[in-house]
């Protein structure tokens, strides 16, 4: 990823990282490692556009097998699609009436 994107906007005069040991392996190997800068709170946005992804990995960490993870993410993706209406877009009779909506179209379709 990282020679990639070197290729496609140019060298930079530091790359930002989080203390994981395969950036540093990484930048070594393509000799980049002079600029390599690494802080407690320099990464935070790169961090962030991660949150949804890492919360789901939280969610996920008591899994035992990769097979039940599998069909756990398979199911959960379109349910929680289904019923994930994003509340702050729209008013609350609405959200109340879609939600309704929802519920009974899942109950008729478990039921």
């Amino acid at each position: 990823f990282i020679k990639k994107a070197m290729k496609r906007h140019g060298r930079t005069s530091a790359i930002v990282t989080d203390g994981l040991r395969s950036y540093g392996a990484a930048l070594r190997e393509i000799g980049a490692t002079d600029r390599q800068d690494q802080g407690r709170w320099k990464n935070n946005r790169a961090e962030n556009s991660h949150l949804p992804f890492r919360r789901r990995e939280r969610a996920m960490e008591r899994f035992r097998k990769m097979k039940t993870l599998q069909k756990f993410a398979a199911v959960h993706g379109t349910v929680h699609n289904h019923f994930n209406q994003e509340r702050h877009l729209i008013s609350r009779d609405l959200y109340r009436k879609r939600r309704s909506a929802a519920l009974a179209e899942w109950r008729a379709v478990m039921g």
